[in-house]
């Protein structure tokens, strides 16, 4: 299952089919655990989407969300560049929010939480994105989304 997912992650049709649900309004199906994730392009300035799973929510107004291909995804790139994002998850939609990096130390106890909460998707994900990427998914980088 694990190189099945792998090969998925590395499908760009695949892996943005849900931004097109998204768009049409129908961002509920994937409840509180994704969310879509709306950043400016750094050299463009075009609107551009991702859809990322939600690593913790720690408050009504914050997400957690982590960068699964690392530093060298475009989405967490744009991010740094611009922290001025939109947030569609669950019934709400395109709420502005402002990203900020998380410490290693913060990242690695949200992943612990993670763990915790969620262990049969912590090693599927794990698993997956490991081998997709060929990193250890406990030095990729994550991101704090708080709603504004």
């Amino acid at each position: 299952m694990t190189a099945i997912g792998a090969r998925v992650l590395r499908t760009r049709r695949l892996v943005r089919a849900p931004i097109w649900l998204y768009r049409a309004g129908l961002g509920i199906l994937f409840g509180s655990r994704l969310l879509m994730l709306e950043h400016i392009g750094r050299t463009t300035g075009a609107r551009r989407f991702a859809v990322l799973e939600v690593v913790e929510h720690p408050a009504r107004d914050e997400y957690v969300i982590v960068s699964g291909f690392g530093e060298r995804a475009q989405w967490y790139r744009n991010v740094l560049a611009d922290p001025h994002v939109r947030v569609s998850c669950g019934l709400r939609r395109s709420a502005p929010a402002i990203a900020a990096p998380l410490s290693r130390a913060d990242a690695d106890a949200a992943l612990r939480r993670y763990a915790r909460v969620h262990p049969k998707a912590w090693a599927n994900l794990r698993a997956t994105i490991e081998r997709a990427t060929g990193a250890p998914v406990d030095t990729l980088p994550m991101i704090h989304l708080h709603l504004t």
